[in-house]
């Protein structure tokens, strides 16, 4: 723990280029500014973009900036440890990468760049199986951190799912998380507009978008293209990207039914969550058929304006089920300050997908242990601003939230 009545002293984790980087990107606002610097306009556009007009993203932002606490001071003479337990497992704080589809589009090996940084800094690696990393590789790069986010794949009662469970058993895959919150496949316009409606055809606007983002070029020539790495192995021989595109849409979709979570439930013997819940009646649903943890999320505001912010809907479910499942939260998360305002309300930990994005592409290769370390030294810094001695005794704190949901 670090004296206050000190400067901060940086780095906070495992990245040496901390304090230079810090002054270029003192948060992740200005990551997000440099981003599209870096990248093609449509790898921006990808990862950066929601459902419409973006309203659902703004939404978790301003749901965010809304909630103020009432700190107590006299109480805080050095800053706060972070470290959690989830699922029996100690990480160094309640932050973690949430699943993305596709992030490899956005900087080449992205994927396997977030778990290398996940576990230098041993906090939770969410991969998508739509992501651009195989379970096995990703595995190999996180061996202490790694989960895996499923999607649903009904054709030939489960099949592929069933084997991606089995592969995620053989390569270590800590927590298992099934995702109930893309029940229909809707239109995000920016990504529309930059020319990624569905395959991934470049156009001439697209390939003069490449040849002058030189640092985007040299990451795909030693990371390859972008591609669903997971899926490709059930998609037919030498199937190439739009292909594998194909054959993911054409196999995966909708969500999960209560009956199908029990089914994964029932198989999968170590911890599972359950991602996109907002209801507490759904909550409780799932930790009746023995989901460990539930997992509040919009998708990041990535599929319907209309979602209420998830933030929002967490007192209420922490009321549902908190003291009988661990509670997850994402959709919205900034900075550290976001992570404690929802430790405050009950979550167990936060997890971060776009900023992650940002960060990759503002900085590069070292991006996600930036970010990561930012978090972490974020959170401390706002833990200790309101009197938390701990990531629990956030809860303690006198909170005002005018967004929450009362169900």
């Amino acid at each position: 723990m670090r004296d206050m009545t000190k400067p901060a002293a940086l780095p906070v984790g495992q990245n040496p280029n901390f304090d230079r980087h810090h002054k270029r990107f003192p948060t992740t606002a200005w990551m997000r500014t440099e981003a599209p610097r870096h990248v093609p306009r449509f790898a921006f556009e990808y990862g950066d973009t929601g459902a419409g007009n973006d309203v659902g993203i703004a939404h978790n932002w301003s749901a965010f900036d809304n909630i103020k606490i009432v700190p107590r001071y006299g109480v805080m003479p050095t800053l706060p440890p972070v470290e959690v337990k989830l699922f029996g497992t100690r990480y160094a704080a309640p932050i973690g990468i949430a699943p993305m589809g596709g992030p490899s589009l956005v900087w080449p090996g992205a994927d396997l760049l977030m778990a290398k940084a996940a576990q230098r800094a041993r906090i939770p690696y969410t991969l998508s199986v739509a992501g651009g990393a195989t379970i096995e590789d990703a595995a190999a790069a996180a061996p202490d951190v790694f989960w895996l986010q499923l999607y649903r794949f009904w054709h030939d009662e489960h099949k592929i799912g069933f084997d991606l469970m089995r592969r995620a058993k053989a390569a270590g895959v800590k927590v298992l998380t099934l995702t109930l919150d893309v029940p229909v496949r809707t239109t995000r316009s920016r990504e529309t507009y930059a020319g990624l409606a569905g395959e991934f055809r470049p156009n001439l606007r697209m390939l003069y978008e490449m040849t002058v983002r030189p640092r985007w070029l040299l990451a795909l020539l030693r990371n390859g293209y972008p591609r669903f790495a997971t899926i490709s192995e059930y998609a037919p021989p030498g199937a190439g990207t739009n292909e594998i595109i194909k054959f993911a849409r054409a196999n995966m979709g909708g969500a999960f039914s209560w009956e199908e979570v029990k089914r994964y439930r029932d198989a999968w013997k170590g911890p599972m969550t359950v991602k996109g819940i907002l209801h507490p009646k759904d909550a409780e649903k799932a930790v009746a058929l023995g989901i460990d943890g539930i997992w509040l999320s919009n998708h990041g505001g990535r599929q319907i304006e209309a979602l209420t912010p998830s933030i929002d809907c967490l007192p209420a479910i922490v009321a549902a089920v908190g003291k009988k499942a661990t509670i997850l939260l994402d959709s919205g998360i900034r900075s550290g300050q976001d992570v404690m305002r929802a430790l405050a309300l009950g979550a167990d930990a936060a997890f971060a997908g776009k900023s992650f994005l940002w960060a990759v592409a503002a900085i590069g290769d070292e991006g996600p242990d930036q970010l990561i370390d930012l978090y972490i030294d974020e959170l401390r810094a706002s833990l200790g601003q309101i009197g938390a001695h701990s990531p629990a005794e956030a809860r303690k704190a006198k909170i005002l939230h005018p967004g929450a949901v009362k169900f």
